[in-house]
């Protein structure tokens, strides 16, 4: 449940008692407001009421530029609704605006998101070494690189392409930080880099598609729903940042086929990840406001669910061709030495 307080003109509260009623809320009234010339309700709605509520008052309001919006979350209501009113509201996606404002701030390449990227690399450089299966999932849970990709899948639903850019800008921040900081370590590091978990993460097969799209459809809907635990797990099980410190660390290591095989598993949870995230984004309903912006949007769609099919297509051709020439490395080339 949320409360939508509204400031506007004096002469809108017809307008906002018309729009509270239709919007079916639990309570509309008017509360003291510090400009006289202006109107102050408070507006009590359930969650599966707030998207469509905010869209008709910001279609009414939009020529007011002293109006306001604010939207307040309710932690408790008493007595409590219905078992039947609870697990709708359970369901109920999460405002657009809401969602817009979670993922711009894990979209920009702020100071505090490289030190994450940079702490959480080293992290995940240690686990990987020294296959510490603890301390590598400390690394996964940080997961400075989930936010940038969940702000690429929004913003390509809702045609905002500054905030495409800026996301997409983040993310080769964070992987190139992360890459280079591995290949530093690998450069300088003096004993084998053969641990189980490292290795397990210089391969991909189809799998690793099925297990990231799995995973980026949990994290978008953990995120429309607001479910934060569930985005824990997500973080774990298609954890970005040690492929990509395994990758660097094998280039580093001169061990450049392991690396390739790192890079391939880094890409597909990449693509997977946004893949799903924008099927379940569409899947939830969330679209633009206005006619202008949802035409943007559907050119963003249309391009993006292209895009990332096609790159998925050609990945998995890449992890075929890749196993092939492992096996015959492995197998093909001893066996000619042998008989010779």
């Amino acid at each position: 449940m949320k409360i939508i307080e509204v400031i506007a003109d004096a002469g809108s509260t017809d307008t906002l008692a018309a729009i509270a009623e239709k919007g079916k809320a639990w309570d509309a009234r008017l509360v003291p407001a510090a400009d006289p010339d202006q109107v102050r309700m408070r507006i009590t709605l359930t969650d599966d009421k707030v998207q469509i509520t905010l869209d008709r008052l910001q279609g009414v309001l939009g020529a007011q530029p002293e109006a306001r919006i604010l939207v307040l979350p309710v932690d408790v209501v008493l007595p409590s609704p219905p078992q039947a009113q609870r697990q709708k509201e359970d369901l109920a996606t999460a405002a657009r605006e809401a969602l817009y404002a979670e993922v711009e701030k894990n979209a920009q390449p702020s100071a505090d998101y490289l030190v994450l990227v940079v702490l959480s690399t080293l992290v995940a450089a240690i686990g990987l070494i020294e296959n510490n299966v603890a301390v590598l999932v400390g690394a996964m849970v940080i997961a400075p690189l989930l936010g940038p990709n969940l702000a690429l899948g929004l913003s390509a639903t809702l045609g905002d392409f500054p905030l495409l850019g800026r996301a997409l800008l983040t993310l080769l921040i964070g992987i190139g930080m992360a890459g280079g900081m591995g290949a530093a370590i690998g450069a300088f590091w003096s004993h084998a880099l053969d641990s189980p978990e490292l290795i397990s993460r210089t391969s991909a097969g189809l799998d690793s598609v099925a297990l990231a799209l799995a995973s980026g459809a949990a994290g978008a809907l953990s995120l429309t729903t607001r479910l934060s635990s569930v985005l824990v797990g997500v973080m774990v099980a298609v954890a970005l940042l040690p492929p990509a410190t395994a990758a660097g660390l094998m280039v580093g290591a001169d061990k450049l086929p392991a690396a390739v095989g790192a890079g391939l598993l880094l890409a597909i949870n990449v693509v997977c990840l946004n893949l799903a995230a924008q099927l379940v984004f569409l899947l939830k309903g969330i679209r633009p406001r206005t006619w202008l912006e949802k035409a943007r949007a559907r050119r963003a769609i249309a391009i993006q669910l292209i895009m990332w099919p096609t790159l998925l297509a050609m990945l998995v051709v890449a992890i075929y061709t890749h196993q092939k020439l492992k096996a015959l490395t492995i197998f093909h080339i001893p066996a000619a030495i042998t008989l010779r």
